[in-house]
């Protein structure tokens, strides 16, 4: 079980870079004693911690996460076989192969895409990954070439198809982006990415190609290029807000302003820069206040719960994990409930990451039943995307190699997560 944790893989690469624990602790501004109990399993290291660590050795954070994972389990064939596909059909993206039958009618392909994109947000990656390279690859073909369904409509008519087609394309590279990412294979995600912004451009939607900038800022917060992704949000921000009619922000617009001031808020506390933070918290909770609820725009999650959602992981980035847990037991106490929970509609992807988050801080704090009860809420809730997280990972391996009593719940709860005996 150690050599599965971050730890394990953290001092490897800094004997291999021939670093003391001094050196790399000085890089990354924490104390030496800190990362010792980081190399051994004693402290887990949040997202941003990893990304900084990675920096400082020179590898990118899936070396240190151990990404992707092939072992045990973990392996889901399904999953795994799609991914030399996904590969070609993003590398021949604006040059693709001959279909063997033409396409589907473009409201047929936009149905799919509506489904797919529904699997994305309930963090359905096994099914959802075999329907991607057929559907990419007819609307690839409709969206170069029109619909031959519909050759025979006024070209304004056949213009409007194929930028109907690019904006499904977008919405598709999307998802290959979400199970990439969630399966380990950064470079086909980072590629997914490019391939969002390719079509979005190409749709003639403002706000798909604002959010195809925020998919491409996720993505270098996670890289821990912290100077980009801020410059990048804050354009894209001013962007959206010169492109609403008439200066009047329709839901839409505070939908996905609010989503990438909640990138921002995280950015800032991986950056140190935890009352900026908080600031930005603050701007997004103003947004969200003008919405009738949680929403759902642009494939974009936003309101209250996810404000909420992010305050805990800012509290939690920040290390104080105590204030984390008393602001979940809080917000509970209104509902008298022990501990607020996400509402049931919210995207299965961002309730599953909360509890994931919770049950990590709970380890934190020395409550490691309630970690263990919360890891076993993010399976319940969305197990594709609760078995590929690496924080999963590392909270598990240290609730076993700390279990006592050989909790057979607990030891197959690892199994499941692909961990091995």
């Amino acid at each position: 079980m150690a050599s599965q944790h971050v730890g394990t893989r953290i001092r490897e690469h800094r004997k291999i870079r021939q670093m003391t624990v001094r050196q790399v602790a000085a890089k990354v501004q924490i104390s030496p004693s800190l990362l010792q109990k980081i190399e051994s399993g004693d402290r887990n290291p949040a997202p941003g911690l990893v990304a900084q660590l990675a920096k400082a050795l020179g590898v990118g954070p899936d070396r240190l996460t151990g990404q992707p994972y092939l072992n045990g389990a973990e392996t889901e064939e399904q999953a795994q076989a799609v991914i030399p596909e996904l590969r070609r059909m993003l590398l021949t993206y604006d040059n693709p192969d001959d279909l063997l039958t033409a396409p589907r009618p473009l409201p047929v392909l936009v149905a799919e895409t509506n489904h797919v994109s529904s699997m994305r947000r309930d963090s359905k990656y096994v099914p959802m990954g075999p329907l991607l390279p057929g559907l990419l690859a007819e609307l690839t073909h409709v969206a170069l070439a029109g619909d031959p369904s519909v050759a025979r409509r006024a070209d304004s008519g056949l213009e409007q198809d194929r930028r109907e087609a690019f904006r499904q394309l977008a919405l598709c590279y999307r998802a290959v982006n979400s199970l990439a990412h969630k399966l380990g294979y950064h470079d086909l995600s980072l590629t997914a990415v490019e391939r969002v912004h390719w079509a979005a451009d190409r749709s003639g939607d403002g706000l798909l190609q604002a959010t195809a900038g925020y998919l491409k800022a996720g993505a270098m917060v996670r890289m821990g290029s912290y100077q980009s992704a801020r410059r990048l949000l804050e354009g894209l921000i001013g962007e959206v807000e010169r492109m609403a009619p008439e200066e009047s922000l329709t839901d839409a617009h505070m939908g996905v302003i609010g989503a990438m001031l909640l990138k921002l808020a995280i950015l800032e506390v991986r950056d140190g820069r935890v009352e900026r933070a908080r600031e930005r918290l603050a701007e997004a909770r103003s947004y969200a206040e003008r919405l009738p609820g949680d929403t759902l725009y642009y494939e974009t999650s936003f309101g209250p719960s996810n404000v909420r959602i992010h305050e805990v992981a800012v509290l939690i980035d920040s290390g104080d994990t105590e204030q984390a847990l008393a602001r979940v037991r809080e917000w509970g106490a209104e509902h008298d409930q022990a501990e607020w929970a996400p509402p049931s509609d919210l995207a299965r992807e961002r309730a599953s990451h909360h509890y994931i988050d919770v049950a990590a801080a709970k380890l934190a704090e020395g409550d490691r039943h309630g970690s263990h009860l919360d890891l076993m809420r993010a399976r319940r809730i969305a197990p594709h995307h609760t078995r590929f997280h690496p924080t999963v990972r590392t909270t598990a391996a240290t609730l076993v190699r700390l279990d006592r009593g050989q909790n057979d719940a607990l030891a197959g709860f690892a199994r499941w997560a692909g961990m091995g005996g």
